[in-house]
């Protein structure tokens, strides 16, 4: 029989494996709270009960208390959500209304922001050059038409961290009625992510990015916002979820997304120790090893621990992706969002500074805490491989 080829994951930004906690916690409720949370007779009100517990779950992981959880899709549909809703939510913000995002974004934020731009609003744009935001330009940018501005707290192709505290601050100085998001897709259970520490409005994040199922996401959104009537919906219906974002809740996934934050809340120290030094082990074996001198690891002035974004020695990114794949090692060579289109845009990574070439040869590793150094290792090998293989190729 032939040999089966290991599996060596290392796409955790794209997606994640759920976890046991979180699939025994969807099969149950599947089974046993099946009922329309809406619905006015008891299975209904179990149903309910089951929605109202994982959305305390996940609101404490966020911010401790206050503030409401809004159920989404996804967490592109979150930021769509904070963005639209937020824009949208007032007339007056349509008389010279702006929006100020970063020039690395996910394009969920991006994309919705064009949308924007194309309704009427100025969109702004921060550079995010050698992976950190410029303050003195968002400064400049900042007046009090600014109504919204949505930076990221972990770049997904980078792994920039961004000080959004002290940006929150700035923002706070200069546009006092601005609402200030955060999409913590990446850093969530990665890093600590604390409404209160981050100082923001609005905070998305996914559930299948922290072993929890796919089709199930959050946008946290503070009292301040609910209360002044600054944020509307982006779909309706039958007003499910304070109104702001209408359709029977997908009560299994989102009971098991908030089994997985539990989970991942309760090792988020021991878990981000681990991600640091698996990042530190390949980050020596690319640094130390003849047969790796070619690549070189993008490194920001302050980075998350588990994405890497690697620069291979000229080898098309789609080419070495391939070669990995056909040895059982599975790597990004970008968001795995938008990796399908026929499309060259403008990513993070030229945001960054890298030259078209280096983007073109750039990968993206992502790494889990079940991740093991024999992975690593694994990868390591296939890499130097890849340079005797495929040099040729380019």
């Amino acid at each position: 029989m032939p040999e089966t080829k290991a599996t060596v994951y290392l796409d955790n930004s794209a997606t994640t494996k759920i976890c046991d906690a979180a699939l025994t916690r969807y099969i149950d409720v599947s089974r046993e709270h099946y009922g329309n949370p809406s619905s006015l007779h008891g299975v209904g009100y179990d149903a309910e009960k089951v929605l109202t517990g994982a959305r305390e779950t996940i609101k404490k992981t966020l911010s401790g208390e206050g503030g409401e959880i809004i159920f989404t899709s996804s967490g592109s549909e979150a930021n769509n959500l904070a963005l639209l809703g937020r824009m949208r939510a007032k007339e007056r913000f349509r008389r010279g209304g702006k929006v100020i995002i970063s020039d690395g974004e996910h394009a969920s934020v991006d994309s919705t922001a064009e949308e924007l731009a194309r309704e009427g609003f100025t969109v702004l744009r921060v550079p995010t050059a050698g992976g950190f935001i410029d303050a003195d330009r968002l400064a400049e940018l900042l007046d009090d038409k600014v109504y919204l501005v949505s930076i990221m707290h972990v770049n997904n192709l980078t792994g920039a961290v961004y000080d959004i505290p002290r940006l929150a601050a700035l923002i706070r100085q200069r546009a006092p009625e601005c609402a200030i998001h955060t999409d913590a897709t990446q850093s969530y259970m990665k890093l600590p992510v604390s409404a209160r520490a981050l100082g923001v409005d609005m905070i998305t994040v996914s559930s299948h990015k922290i072993e929890g199922p796919k089709g199930v996401g959050a946008l946290w959104v503070s009292d301040r916002l609910i209360k002044s009537g600054g944020l509307s919906p982006v779909i309706f219906g039958g007003g499910q979820e304070r109104g702001l974002r209408s359709g029977t809740e997908n009560v299994p996934a989102v009971a098991a997304f908030a089994a997985a934050a539990e989970v991942g809340a309760a090792k988020l120290k021991e878990n981000a120790e681990r991600l640091a030094a698996l990042r530190g082990y390949i980050e020596k074996r690319i640094e130390d090893e003849p047969g790796l001198s070619g690549y070189r690891v993008t490194v920001p002035r302050e980075y998350a621990p588990h994405i890497l974004n690697i620069i291979s020695p000229g080898i098309r990114s789609e080419t070495l992706l391939h070669y990995l794949s056909s040895l059982g090692i599975y790597v990004s060579s970008g968001s795995a969002c938008s990796s399908n289109s026929k499309v060259r845009h403008r990513s993070a990574l030229d945001a960054f500074g890298l030259s078209p070439d280096e983007v073109d040869c750039s990968i993206r590793v992502s790494l889990s805490h079940e991740n093991t150094e024999a992975d690593l290792d694994a990868l390591a090998d296939g890499l130097a491989t890849a340079v005797a293989r495929l040099a040729k190729k380019r």
